[in-house]
C-alpha cells in the first residue's frame, strides 16, 4: 500500500473529527484547550473566525461535531462540544477592540444583501473589513432571519442575538429593515456590483386533508412562532396538538406551554428513531411533560358547530414486506380531542420576488441552480446561501455557505475567476516541552459529560424570555474541557528515526499501531492487533522502515492522541504535532492580491 500522504492538508483534518464534522470548520479542540486555560477571550475569538456567531450557536446549533466526537466512540457520550463554545460567549469580556477593522476608504463596489439571517451577515462580516458598500435588505423590523422569528427566547435570549448581530451591522451595513424586495430585476437595475439572496425557507408546509380551512385555530408553525417573536400573539387554547416531530415541533410544543397550553401532544406519523428533531430537543421537550405520540398520520379535522374540537388519526402499525421495505397499515382511527393545531412539518422555499425571464435558472422543486462550491446562480453577480440556496438546513449551514459565497462576491467585484480559489492550508507544530512532557493535558479522564443545569420546572414558564438552560459556569467547564481527547495534536511519524523496537506499539492503550509486512489496504487492516474495520476512518501506513522493509500502521479511528508512543519511542520518530488547517476566507483572497493591504495602510 502507498505511504499515506500527510501532506494532503485534508488528511490530518479529517482525524480532528469534530472540526472535519463542522461544516465551518472551527477549530474546536484549540478552543476547549483555550477554555482550560480561562482564556475566553481567545477562545470567543477563535471561535468567531469560522462560525461568526459563538453565543449564538452555543446555544441553538444542531452539532453535527458532536456525533463525531472520537470521545463518543470512547465513552457513552461526545465532549458537550456546542455548551463550551457557549461558555467562551459567556465568560468572555468586552471584545470590540478584536473585531475586523473596517477601512474608511471604500473600494468602490457596492454589494446587495436580500434578507438579513445568518447567511446574509455572514457575508456582511467578511466582505465588510474588504471595504465593501453593503446594502442589507430585510422585510421585518428587526434582524436576524429565522434565528429571531423560529428560535423562541427561552431558548435564544434576544440580548445575545442583538450584540452579535450588531458586532456585524456596526461595521458600517445599511440596514433597511422594513423593506421587502418585489423584484429582483428592478434591484439589478439600481448598479449594484453582486447580489446576495440569503431569504431562508420561509413557507410552512401546509396539510391538506378535511377540516383544514374550516377554523382559524389551525397554524403553521413557523407563521405562529413568528407572530408569538414579535409580539401579536400571547396565548393559545389548553389543549395543543403539534403535527410533526422536528425541531421546529419542539419549539411549537415548548413555545405552546408558555402559552397557556395544559395538554400538549406531539403527534408523530412513526416511530422515535425516525423523528428529525434531535435527542437534546425531544429530552427537553418531554422535560417540561410534553407528551409525544407515535404511529399516528392525520386524516381530518373535527368541527362541531364550525369550531375545531379534534382531530382524527389513523392509529398504525408498520411490518416489512417480502422485498425488506417498511410498509404501513391501519389498526383503527382515533379522534383527539384540541383547541388549536399547529402544523410543523416542514419548510418550503418561496421566491415570488425573482422573475423567471432575467437569466436565472430553476430547477427541480422550482429552487434555483446554485454552484455548490461558487454559490453563484446561473446568472453572473448573483448568489444565494443558507436555505435559499439548497433547502433547509441549520445555522452552521448557512454560515459555511456564507463564508464561501463572499469569497466568490468579492472574485466577482474584483473581475477574478471564481473558481479559482485558495486551497486549504496545514500547518504542525510540536507540542514537545520534554522527554515526557506535552504541552497539552493528555491524560485521559474517565469523567462522564458534565449535565448543564437547567432553571427550575417551576419557574421557567412565568415568562416567555427565561432562558431555561443556564450554561456551565467555570468549575463545570473546567470539568468538561478535561474529557476533549485533543484530536488535532497529531501522531506524526518520521519512517527514517524508526528502529523496529516495538515499544510504541507495546505501550498504545488502545491497541492502534503495529508494525507488520507490507501488503493491500484490505489486508493491513486485519494485521492490527485490533482489526481496524471502520472504513470511514483512515488507515496511516508509513512507507518501508530501513531495517526490515516493514511499514508502520495505525489506526485513526480509535487513536485517543495520548502521546504514550511519543514518550515511549527512544529515537523520537513519533512526535505529537499540532495540526493548524487553514481555511481561507475573503480576506486571505483579498491578501494574495494585496487589494485589502491598501485598504488599510489608506485607513
Amino acid at each position: 500500500m502507498a505511504r499515506t500522504d500527510t501532506s494532503d492538508p485534508n488528511y490530518y483534518h479529517r482525524v480532528v473529527d469534530c472540526q472535519w464534522a463542522c461544516p465551518a470548520h472551527t477549530d474546536v479542540p484549540e478552543y476547549i484547550r483555550l477554555i482550560a486555560q480561562g482564556r475566553y477571550d481567545d477562545a470567543y475569538m477563535l471561535n468567531r473566525e469560522s462560525n461568526v456567531f459563538p453565543g449564538i450557536l452555543g446555544r441553538v446549533c444542531d452539532r453535527p461535531c458532536e456525533p463525531a466526537c472520537r470521545r463518543g466512540r470512547v465513552d457513552d457520550k461526545p465532549v458537550a462540544i456546542c455548551r463550551l463554545k457557549r461558555v467562551a460567549a459567556d465568560l468572555r469580556d468586552d471584545i470590540r477592540d478584536r473585531l475586523p477593522l473596517v477601512p474608511k476608504q471604500k473600494n468602490g463596489k457596492r454589494v446587495a444583501l436580500i434578507g438579513a439571517g445568518c447567511a446574509s451577515l455572514t457575508v456582511a462580516n467578511d466582505l465588510a473589513p474588504l471595504g465593501y458598500e453593503l446594502t442589507m435588505f430585510e422585510q421585518h423590523a428587526a434582524p436576524g432571519g429565522l434565528m429571531r422569528t423560529n428560535i423562541p427566547a427561552f431558548r435564544l435570549p434576544g440580548d445575545v442575538l442583538n450584540e452579535e448581530i450588531d458586532y456585524i451591522l456596526d461595521m458600517g451595513v445599511d440596514l433597511r429593515l422594513g423593506t421587502r424586495i418585489e423584484s429582483l430585476g428592478a434591484l439589478l437595475e439600481e448598479g449594484y456590483d453582486a447580489v446576495f439572496i440569503g431569504t431562508g425557507a420561509p413557507r410552512g408546509k401546509d396539510l391538506d386533508i378535511p377540516g383544514r380551512h374550516d377554523s382559524d385555530r389551525i397554524h403553521i408553525g413557523i407563521d405562529w412562532l413568528e407572530s408569538v417573536a414579535f409580539g401579536h400573539l400571547d396565548a393559545i387554547g389548553e389543549r395543543v396538538l403539534i403535527i410533526g416531530v422536528g425541531n421546529t415541533a419542539m419549539d411549537c410544543c415548548r413555545t405552546a406551554l408558555r402559552l397557556g397550553g395544559k395538554d400538549v401532544k406531539v403527534m408523530a406519523r412513526r416511530g422515535r428513531k425516525f423523528f428529525k428533531a434531535s435527542e437534546w430537543e425531544l429530552e427537553d421537550a418531554e422535560e417540561e411533560r410534553v407528551e409525544i405520540v407515535e404511529n399516528h398520520s392525520p386524516i381530518a379535522f373535527e368541527l362541531a358547530d364550525g369550531k375545531l374540537v379534534g382531530m382524527r388519526f389513523a392509529r398504525l402499525e408498520y411490518y416489512e414486506d417480502a422485498s425488506g421495505k417498511q410498509r404501513s397499515r391501519t389498526i383503527d382511527e382515533v379522534v383527539i380531542p384540541c383547541d388549536d393545531v399547529i402544523l410543523a412539518i416542514g419548510q418550503d422555499n418561496a421566491f415570488p420576488f425573482i422573475e423567471r425571464d432575467i437569466g436565472l435558472e430553476f430547477g427541480e422543486w422550482d429552487m434555483p441552480v446554485v454552484d455548490r462550491v461558487t454559490f453563484q446562480s446561473t446568472r453572473p453577480g448573483v448568489f444565494f446561501g443558507g436555505d435559499a440556496a439548497f433547502g433547509p438546513e441549520n445555522i452552521i449551514w448557512a454560515v459555511a455557505h456564507g463564508h464561501q459565497a463572499a469569497i466568490s462576491i468579492h472574485k466577482h467585484c474584483q473581475g477574478e475567476s471564481i473558481t479559482e480559489r485558495l486551497p486549504p492550508t496545514l500547518n504542525l507544530g510540536s507540542r514537545k516541552m520534554g522527554i515526557h512532557e506535552w504541552s497539552y493535558s493528555n491524560d485521559f479522564d474517565p469523567k462522564h459529560r458534565q449535565v448543564v443545569p437547567h432553571v427550575d420546572l417551576g419557574e421557567r414558564f412565568r415568562q416567555l424570555s427565561i432562558e431555561v438552560e443556564l450554561g456551565f459556569d467555570a468549575n463545570l467547564a473546567a470539568a468538561e474541557v478535561e474529557r476533549c481527547l485533543n484530536c488535532d495534536i497529531q501522531t506524526v511519524f518520521a519512517d527514517d528515526l524508526c528502529i523496529e523496537c516495538d515499544a510504541c506499539v507495546d505501550i498504545c492503550p488502545v491497541d492502534c499501531l503495529m508494525i507488520a509486512a507490507d501488503g493491500e489496504e484490505n489486508v493491513l487492516r486485519e494485521r492490527l492487533k485490533v482489526p481496524a474495520r471502520n472504513l470511514s476512518q483512515p488507515l496511516f501506513v508509513s512507507g518501508p522502515l530501513k531495517q526490515t522493509g516493514r511499514v508502520m500502521l495505525k489506526d485513526e479511528n480509535i487513536c485517543v492522541h495520548c502521546g504514550l508512543c511519543a514518550e515511549r519511542c527512544p529515537t523520537a520518530a513519533w512526535d505529537m504535532q499540532k495540526s493548524y488547517v487553514g481555511i481561507p476566507k475573503a480576506t486571505d483572497e483579498a491578501d494574495r492580491t494585496g487589494e485589502w493591504k491598501k485598504l488599510r495602510k489608506a485607513g
